[in-house]
């Protein structure tokens, strides 16, 4: 009998190392994701959806461990609380709308939008089970993003620095899988680098969220930091800030301040003195005055305004921007129900009929109506009302603080479409809100 209850016991153990560490393959790896697959797409073309699906089917073994794992807990009880239900209703919804496809969907783009749309919120599901039955894990989560943050700001340092701007295409980037690297409205001037991610924007979106997380965690240390820490520390706001001014990402520099403003706000406003208010209120109006008077200038039209007449492009960014918000804002309103998974975005692309919307609750509209959307936002706040409650640790302040921002980016771009800063931010929200702060 005691034989068989130490058998039983380290297969529990191994179950538990085998849930929590498939988690942190797609947690850590996905910051490669990009590069992985492109370049072993280019190798082996006949597997390379396969091959961009591999973190899916790691949530798939994931699922199966959890359910297992859940029973013998006796932990079912986890999944009835309001944040997993509010999961579950925007999976279930997901697959009633498969009743309202159009005849341009195909199966492609079904499965495609499939886990676009849900891939994010099963790993955050995952994440925060994981952290509720073994909060201790908490620790190496972090360290992994860590390490991922630490690949992602030290190749664009390389990319801006020393390394050829098109350096990527060795590997497989090209017009058909990803380009090398973007520029402003064609202006070569102005050059957008992807570093290991699939875009600039996306890269700025993830210089936002590493932004927060430095500017948290120095603000919550008050001892001296020193050798490592202080070199990692040292890399990576280098790096998130090179990473952010070469994307060239508008928005991302917007909300960048943002987040860092309520990281701020959050744990040094009361510190502040009068005098320090009055010299910063100068400075910024100062600033703004500035941009005001610059306005003509070709740095400004390109890089802020992406306006310049002398850019190669007769049809700028500006534009693209507005007709894809004023078509999706028309198709919100005359598609209560919404057109069905897989009918916009890179998923639709499967179909007959492609459709872009740059707005990710539009997005998700278009797919899943007005009820899809509305399960979707209450998801979200109630995830950043647990940040909220538990801003007192550092990493929850800059989820939440990257999070707001991420927020705002996503009223001009989908940014949760990306799998790479979707999975990022909803894990580090998972392991906030899951497990243990105090350490």
């Amino acid at each position: 009998m005691v034989a068989g209850r130490k058998t039983k016991s380290q297969s529990l153990d191994m179950l538990e190392k085998a849930y929590v560490g498939v988690l942190l393959i797609i947690f850590g790896g996905i910051v490669l994701h990009a590069p992985l697959s492109v370049g072993l797409g280019a190798l082996w073309p006949d597997y390379s959806l396969l091959i961009k699906s591999w973190k899916e089917v790691l949530m798939g073994v994931a699922m199966i461990l959890v359910a297992v794992s859940l029973w013998r807990k006796q932990q079912l009880s986890i999944l009835k609380e309001p944040l997993m239900i509010g999961v579950s209703v925007y999976a279930v919804l997901h697959i009633l709308s498969l009743t309202f496809l159009t005849k341009s969907s195909t199966l492609s783009s079904i499965t495609a939008g499939l886990m676009i749309d849900l891939r994010y919120i099963l790993f955050f599901a995952l994440v925060y089970i994981a952290l509720r039955l073994y909060p201790t894990c908490r620790r190496i989560f972090i360290r992994v993003g860590i390490v991922g943050a630490l690949i992602v700001v030290t190749f664009a340092l390389l990319q801006v620095f020393i390394l050829p701007v098109d350096v990527l295409k060795y590997i497989g980037y090209n017009i058909n899988s990803i380009v090398p690297y973007l520029t402003i409205d064609q202006n070569h001037d102005y050059i957008r680098i992807n570093s290991t991610l699939r875009g600039p924007n996306p890269l700025g979106a993830y210089a936002v969220i590493v932004l927060a997380g430095i500017t948290a965690w120095l603000t919550s240390k008050k001892a001296n930091i020193r050798g490592s820490k202080a070199l990692i520390i040292a890399v990576l706001l280098l790096g998130s800030v090179v990473s952010l001014w070469a994307s060239y990402s508008r928005s991302a520099l917007v909300v960048a301040v943002v987040a860092v403003l309520i990281v701020l706000s959050t744990t040094t406003l009361r510190k502040i003195s009068r005098r320090s208010w009055i010299i910063g209120s100068v400075i910024v109006l100062a600033l703004l005055g500035v941009l005001l008077v610059a306005r003509g200038s070709e740095f400004v039209s390109n890089v802020l305004l992406h306006d310049s007449p002398t850019s190669g492009s007769l049809i700028t960014s500006n534009d693209n921007h507005i007709d894809s918000l004023q078509d999706g804002f028309r198709r919100l309103l005359t598609q209560p129900l919404g057109a069905g998974v897989g009918s916009t975005g890179s998923a639709s692309l499967f179909g007959d009929s492609p459709l872009i919307i740059e707005n990710q609750y539009l997005f998700i509209a278009h797919e899943v109506g007005w009820l899809g959307l509305a399960v979707f936002i209450l998801i979200v706040i109630g995830v950043f009302i647990r940040l909220w409650q538990r801003r007192a640790d550092w990493l929850a302040l800059a989820v939440f603080a990257s999070g707001i921002g991420l927020v705002l980016m996503n009223l001009l771009l989908p940014v949760w479409v990306d799998d790479t800063i979707s999975i990022v931010w909803w894990g580090l929200a998972a392991v906030s809100i899951g497990g243990r702060y105090r350490e």
